[in-house]
C-alpha cells in the first residue's frame, strides 16, 4: 500500500493525507488510464437517459434558524455559530440550519475540496453524484456548485433539515440543479422504484457519527457508529463507487475491509488550521459492476 502526504495549505484549501488500502497488491493501471482522465470533466447530457426526478418545494420550518447574534445561539451550540463563516461563507446571506445541523454540516472548504477529489477518483462515464445524507447542504451545494454532474441529488428524511439545504443552495445559485428527495435514503435507494443507474451514479455518504466513542476513543468501532453502522451503510453504497465521510480516528482496517478483491480504498484526512476534521474513504465499486476506475496512486 501506498502513503503520500501534502504540504499544509490554507483555509480555502484543506489539507490532505492520503493512504491506500487494498485486499491484495494489484497495481496495474488501466491502459486508458490517461486517456480517461483527459476526458472525465467532460460531461455530455445528452447521453444521461435516466428517468427525471420531480423537483418538489420544502419550505422552512419552525425548526429552521438564522441566528445573527450569539444571545439567540443555545450554549451547545455556540461554538459552531462561532465557526459559521467557514461553515458556510455566505451565512450572512441568509443560511438556515436546525440545531442538529450544526454538528454535522461539513465545512465549506472541505466540502469543495471533496468534490474536488470525488470527481477526480470517479470514471468520467459517471455522471450523477447522491448525496446519502444531505442534512443542511454543505456537500450537496458544493457538488453542484463543481459543474461535474448531470444530475445532483440530495435525499434526507428531515423535513426541516431539507428546507435549510434547498434554501441555501438557492443561496448559493445552484437550488435548480439539485433534486432533493424527503425520505429515508435506505428506503429511497432499495426500492423496486427507484430511478437510480447504477452504473451511472456515485454515492456520497456522511452519516451521522453517533455511538459510543466517536470522540474519545483513539480508534473508533465503525461498526458502533449509530444509528447506521458501516456495514449497513456499505451495504447500500457496494455497487457504486462511495465515498464515506466519517470520523478522523476511524478504524483503517475496518475501510480496508471495505475494498472489492484486487481494489484499492483510498483515504484522505481533511485539515483545517492544522486539526483533522474528518476523513473521506474513497471505495470503488464492487463487482458484477464492471468498470474502468481511476485510481489516484501514491
Amino acid at each position: 500500500m501506498g502513503t503520500s502526504i501534502k504540504s499544509p495549505q490554507s483555509l480555502s484549501s484543506p489539507k490532505e493525507t492520503r493512504a491506500h488500502y487494498e485486499r491484495k497488491n494489484n497495481d496495474d493501471k488501466d491502459p486508458a488510464h490517461d486517456a480517461a482522465q483527459q476526458d472525465r470533466s467532460m460531461i455530455d447530457a445528452s447521453e444521461d437517459q435516466s428517468e427525471e426526478l420531480p423537483k418538489v418545494l420544502f419550505p422552512l420550518t419552525s425548526e429552521c434558524k438564522h441566528y445573527t447574534h450569539v444571545s439567540q445561539v443555545d450554549w451547545d451550540i455556540q461554538k459552531y455559530w462561532h465557526q459559521r463563516k467557514s461553515i458556510f461563507s455566505l451565512y450572512d446571506e441568509g443560511i438556515y440550519m436546525t440545531a442538529d445541523a450544526w454538528f454535522g454540516v461539513t465545512p465549506e472548504p472541505v466540502a469543495n475540496k471533496v468534490a474536488d477529489n470525488l470527481a477526480a477518483f470517479c470514471h468520467h462515464s459517471k455522471k450523477v453524484i447522491i448525496d446519502m445524507f444531505a442534512g443542511a447542504g454543505g456537500n450537496t451545494i458544493a457538488f453542484a456548485l463543481s459543474g461535474r454532474w448531470t444530475k445532483v441529488i440530495g435525499i434526507e428524511k428531515d423535513a426541516s433539515a431539507i428546507a435549510c439545504a434547498q434554501h441555501n443552495a438557492a443561496i448559493y445559485g445552484v437550488a435548480d440543479q439539485i433534486t432533493f428527495i424527503n425520505e429515508d435514503s435506505f428506503t429511497y435507494l432499495t426500492a423496486d422504484s427507484s430511478s437510480i443507474d447504477v452504473s451511472k451514479s456515485v454515492i456520497f455518504a456522511s452519516p451521522p457519527w453517533g455511538g459510543p466513542g466517536y470522540r474519545s476513543d483513539e480508534v473508533f468501532n465503525l461498526n458502533t457508529m449509530a444509528p447506521y453502522s458501516i456495514k449497513q451503510i456499505h451495504i447500500v453504497c457496494r455497487g457504486m463507487d462511495s465515498a464515506l465521510y466519517l470520523p478522523r480516528t476511524s478504524d483503517l482496517r475496518q475501510i480496508a475491509r471495505l475494498a472489492p478483491e484486487g481494489k484499492k480504498v483510498e483515504v484522505v484526512q481533511y485539515c483545517m488550521e492544522g486539526a483533522s476534521k474528518a476523513l473521506v474513504a474513497y471505495v470503488p465499486a464492487a463487482a458484477p459492476v464492471a468498470l474502468n476506475l481511476l485510481c489516484l496512486e501514491a
